[in-house]
């Protein structure tokens, strides 16, 4: 039998350390580092066996992060077990590690959902095998909602992000960005003030919201998994990276899944997520209010978490570009909302 290999400097050699950790002397027939992530060090090991799994090993707790990105590999294990429950496709969980005085990064150990992202595939796609994937991707999101959490807000311990209604919750998480922009030196496309008093100024809308359901939020193309299916084309393989997922208002799902656009506006996605539920009304002034600050929200992270990633100059300019547009846009909707002013609709 193989022993255990020792940690060294490597980054693929402490993945194949923690990966006999966790099952054994195995024997590693190949393995490479897969690209695409922004914060954690992914690999794909081959072993002898015939197993096909991902290790994904985050930074350690000591580099700098924004407040909720603490523990998100625990977030993602917690995510893929509950969601699993419901019939979601998701990567099964061999192992999570959290950080510890012995390793200062925590670490996960998954099954490889094979084949290819979404984003992968990209123009091989045909767009008229576009519609029934994003049925599918409506019906498996509407399933991972019917997960209740037992508070609402982030799954990990970080003080001020969890609470029991999803208002407190929600005000907690925005406030903690705004924290997060002035300790990282992020300047605003809006006052501090004004994007606190968010939460509260659109109380009435949060509180509609009654169950901490199970969100993934970041269900994007490039987390969503696709499969060869026996005539050659694409078919729905499922979702991974659930490491930002929180529970809340099932709502946030189409604000995390498509940052750039309005997921709710896309017919056949809505009627993938209604075949499953008709519980998730996205027209009325409450509706809207709270999409609006979700997609403030989002934009916010993406904003800030540009700097502690040290994104390269072209993309940082984007991002603050993109990220002012979103927010004064998003606001400019909150205050015609409050003004009971009608939207265009849909």
């Amino acid at each position: 039998m193989n022993a255990p290999a020792k940690p060294s400097g490597t980054t693929y050699e402490r993945a194949v350390h923690r990966l006999r950790r966790a099952l054994g002397p195995v024997d590693v027939a190949g393995g490479r580092a897969l690209t695409g992530g922004l914060y954690n060090c992914v690999h794909l090991f081959e072993l002898a066996d015939g197993r096909r799994l991902v290790l994904k090993s985050a930074p350690s707790a000591e580099a700098p992060a924004l407040t909720h990105e603490r523990q998100l590999l625990g977030t993602e294990t917690i995510f893929h077990r509950l969601a699993a429950t419901k019939g979601v496709s998701v990567p099964t969980v061999l192992h999570y590690e959290p950080a510890g005085p012995d390793d200062p990064g925590e670490w996960l150990l998954l099954d490889f959902l094979a084949d290819s992202t979404w984003s992968e595939v990209g123009e091989d796609l045909p767009a008229d095998g576009r519609p029934a994937l994003r049925h599918r991707l409506g019906s498996a999101l509407a399933r991972t909602a019917t997960a209740t959490g037992t508070r609402f807000g982030y799954p990990q311990p970080v003080p001020g992000l969890q609470g029991d209604t999803w208002r407190e919750a929600f005000t907690g998480m925005m406030h903690a960005v705004l924290k997060d922009a002035s300790r990282f030196g992020s300047p605003l496309p809006a006052a501090t003030d004004t994007l606190a008093a968010l939460p509260d100024r659109f109380a009435d809308a949060l509180d509609e919201v009654s169950r901490p359901a199970l969100v993934h939020f970041d269900a994007w193309e490039g987390n969503v998994v696709l499969t060869r299916d026996g005539d050659g084309g694409w078919g729905f393989g499922g979702l991974i990276d659930g490491e930002r997922a929180f529970f809340g208002d099932p709502l946030a799902e189409l604000v995390g899944l498509d940052p750039l656009g309005a997921a709710e506006d896309d017919p056949d996605l809505m009627a993938g997520y209604r075949s499953v539920t008709s519980d998730l009304p996205t027209t009325t002034p409450a509706a809207r209010s709270r999409l609006a600050l979700y997609r403030i929200y989002l934009a916010l992270i993406m904003r800030v978490e540009s700097i502690p990633r040290a994104y390269g100059p072209e993309h940082s300019t984007w991002l603050r570009s993109w990220s002012t547009e979103r927010i004064t846009q998003q606001l400019a909707v909150l205050d015609r909302l409050a003004a009971g002013q009608r939207l265009p609709s849909p």
